[in-house]
């Protein structure tokens, strides 16, 4: 009844509304009315949403030790020698090719050094630089800087300075929390011994350490809001609030910032977002189930449609979205901490060929690139199967997550040398089950990933309107 009553609006004085707008005012309470709340809110949510998730990672990597999901405190790097399965779950469309190293920076106190080591050219790896906003603001790796050993300066927003000597490059952060990812390519199970050594060379110190100085005052300790990303859509607003102290205010998102706070979020606020009245907290939630939508809509028709295949370029730096938040929310939602294009690209489908939904429970699936028309890349490939409700990872039977190149010599190809991928629940059988991805009992969503994308033809970019195009997936004929 509530949402019908803001949606068709109620002229009358004493209706509930205008009688929670005249206790809030009473309560003195400046809040905007009804529709103006559900308005801002709806913008709240699209621009908030990449940052929430962010914070709630960050809650569960580096605050939360007992999230199931901790990796290791701020400013320490945390080497994984494994990669990830179904039961890493703090991440969205997770990556399951490259083991992970993980360091989330705490820039407030000083500048962070993060140093590579000298990498084998044949082995790809990357390490990605992402702020609290969810910009992409630099990249080190074999194509942003080559296999060469390097020292490389991380600094947060208000951070004045001349690069130091021994310095190849200096990355800024808009906020002083920032997560970097540094990926290593592993070839097969037996190589991670290799990866091993490649993670034990890459280092993060702080620049007195770096310099041999002493250091300066450490930062404050922060009581930070505790958060959860399986508690994002019950507390969405309440840990915008508490993720917006550390995202300050630019240029770029003053406006949007004001609004916010008039209808109590961040910094700057007249009065608690908690003590709006039931009617306008009723608004919100409405609100927030439309920006919501809004998103979806967006990673749906604002994409290109290639063979079924959803293909964009949603990541990148501030630069890269100019204030467009709604491409920013769908970026995250798709996939947070995606690459851009230019590092990865990512065709997503839900759908076969025919635009029928995918589902593992229906039919069988096969995907098969014709001869020489494997995806085109400088590093490596692959197609991920992902469970189509979470767009988490699936447990199955062989612990196989995904296909990719570096497979290929064990699968087999079709007379016509052509690449087949068997997309089902059930062994296909054991002649073929080397080009067998599991999929779900349930929805399937599928992700490519193509490292390094080539740039001249054949290329799936410019994205979307590349010369490659991924095949489309067809329903096996039972």
């Amino acid at each position: 009844m509530i949402a019908v009553a803001i949606l068709t609006g109620c002229e009358k004085k004493a209706d509930p509304i205008s009688v929670a707008s005249q206790a809030d005012k009473k309560a003195g309470i400046a809040a905007p009315g009804i529709a103006e709340t559900k308005a801002i809110a709806e913008e709240a949510f699209i621009y908030g949403l990449p940052i929430v998730m962010n914070y709630a990672v960050m809650q569960e990597f580096s605050v939360d030790k007992n999230s199931g999901q901790y990796k290791a405190p701020f400013n320490t790097i945390m080497n994984e020698a494994r990669v990830f399965t179904y039961k890493d779950t703090a991440v969205v469309t997770p990556n399951s090719d490259t083991p992970y190293s993980m360091l989330w920076l705490d820039l407030r106190a000083e500048p962070m050094v993060i140093s590579v080591p000298a990498v084998p050219r044949e082995r790809y790896y990357s390490v990605q630089f992402i702020d609290s906003n969810t910009y992409n603001y630099g990249y080190i790796g074999s194509r942003a800087t080559g296999n060469e050993a390097g020292d490389y300066l991380v600094v947060g927003p208000d951070w004045q300075g001349d690069k130091p000597a021994g310095i190849r490059q200096v990355f800024r952060s808009t906020t002083p929390f920032a997560l970097t990812i540094f990926r290593t390519q592993l070839f097969n199970a037996a190589d991670m011994v290799n990866v091993e050594k490649v993670q034990a060379g890459y280092k993060g110190q702080p620049l007195s350490a770096f310099l041999n100085q002493p250091a300066p005052p450490a930062a404050p300790k922060i009581d930070f809001l505790p958060a959860t990303t399986a508690g994002i859509k019950a507390n969405f607003y309440e840990y915008l609030d508490a993720a917006l102290q550390f995202v300050p205010v630019t240029p770029e998102n003053k406006e949007i910032r004001a609004r916010l706070a008039s209808i109590g979020i961040g910094p700057g606020k007249t009065f608690e977002f908690k003590d709006l009245s039931l009617e306008h907290k009723a608004a919100v939630l409405l609100a927030m189930k439309e920006g919501d939508d809004k998103v979806s809509a967006y990673l749906n028709t604002r994409t290109a449609d290639v063979n079924g295949w959803k293909i964009a370029s949603i990541f990148g730096d501030a630069a890269f979205y100019k204030g467009d938040w709604l491409k920013r929310a769908a970026a995250a939602k798709g996939g947070i901490y995606g690459n851009d294009a230019v590092e990865a690209m990512y065709p997503m489908t839900r759908v076969d060929v025919k635009g029928e939904t995918l589902d593992g429970s229906k039919h069988n699936y096969t995907l098969t690139f014709p001869a020489g028309q494997l995806p085109p890349v400088n590093s490596f490939w692959s197609v991920t199967m992902y469970d189509g409700k979470t767009q988490l990872l699936i447990e199955n039977p062989i612990n196989r997550y995904l296909i990719n190149s570096p497979m290929l010599p064990a699968m087999k190809k079709n007379a016509d040398g052509s690449l087949t991928l068997y997309i089902q629940k059930d062994s296909p059988g054991k002649a073929k089950e080397a080009n067998w991805l599991p999929a779900p009992n349930d929805p399937i969503y599928l992700v490519m990933r193509l490292y390094w994308p080539k740039t001249e033809a054949p290329s799936i970019l410019p994205a979307g309107t590349g010369t490659w195009s991924p095949p489309g997936i067809v329903q096996a004929s039972n």
